[in-house]
């Protein structure tokens, strides 16, 4: 049994561990608001400036048609994007991430296909160092600090893009948590370039006349284009991470409350235990007289 002092040390070291994961779900819960907000808010622009890309686009078929519409003729190399959190403490928020992101890199080497990993975050780099760390080929970090800025978003997706126009890969994949509720976060897998042709062959509900040439408009509106998918994406992580992060700190909280009653009672018990000792010892102490 241990002593009485032992556990007295572990009931305030679960103490304050309890005052930390309380903190620590209080700051969550705050940044959780703004991050879904964003998230939210963001949808209605992506979707609608997809589907005038997808209006453009809706025609274009054969040599015309832009590279990030057509791609590049083959699908030999895939490049994942795999956007996970700067820091850890929300769950399983980056073990669902990278789990999807490697089953599908095993998929793909067993077709006998080329696949390539840019991982955007500490977390998931740490993850997918262990097993296919051989398959890396780019990493980014986002300040975790702060809300994610558009720039930062258009700086991954330009150099995404300059790996596309050099050849070092045919399809660009992208997982990320799509924010559902502070309880669910769904691990998502989407294509990002090239555009799919479900979306392109779509149309608008009205008609749009377009000036200057579709093909001016598309060849500033694409690479814009993926930066904005991207952007959402990031957004949706994050406000996915605060969410896991809020639920997980919230159970932690709740679980140390549990253990400080437990070794709270066996605290008693033992203390009682000890008492009853001492009285017996006494009173023997004092009938052996």
């Amino acid at each position: 049994m241990p002593s009485l002092k032992s556990l007295k040390l572990r009931i305030a070291s679960v103490k304050s561990t309890q005052k930390i994961t309380k903190a620590m779900n209080l700051v969550a819960t705050a940044k959780l608001r703004g991050c879904q907000q964003a998230a939210i808010a963001g949808r209605p622009f992506a979707s609608r400036a997809a589907n005038v890309i997808a209006n453009l686009a809706a025609n274009m078929t054969g040599p015309e048609a832009p590279r990030l519409i057509a791609g590049t003729g083959r699908d030999q190399t895939r490049l994942l994007i795999v956007l996970t959190s700067e820091r850890g403490l929300c769950g399983a928020f980056n073990s669902n991430m990278v789990r999807l992101a490697r089953r599908r890199a095993d998929e793909l080497l067993a077709e006998g296909r080329t696949v390539k990993l840019y991982v955007v975050g500490k977390k998931g780099r740490t993850l997918l160092q262990r097993s296919h760390g051989r398959l890396i080929v780019g990493t980014r970090e986002v300040d975790a600090r702060k809300v994610i800025q558009f720039w930062q978003a258009k700086a991954i997706a330009d150099d995404i893009l300059a790996r596309f126009e050099a050849g070092e890969f045919d399809v660009a994949q992208l997982f990320y948590a799509h924010y559902q509720s502070a309880l669910a976060q769904v691990p998502t897998e989407e294509q990002l370039i090239p555009l799919p042709r479900a979306a392109a062959g779509a149309r608008l509900p009205a008609a749009i006349e377009f000036e200057p040439s579709a093909e001016e408009i598309l060849a500033d509106l694409l690479p814009r284009m993926v930066a904005t998918r991207l952007y959402q994406a990031m957004l949706e992580s994050r406000a996915s991470e605060e969410g896991a992060r809020m639920t997980a700190m919230d159970s932690a909280t709740r679980n140390a409350g549990e253990m400080i009653g437990r070794l709270t009672l066996t605290y008693n018990r033992t203390r009682q235990a000890a008492i009853t000792k001492e009285l017996i010892e006494i009173i023997s102490g004092a009938e052996a007289l």
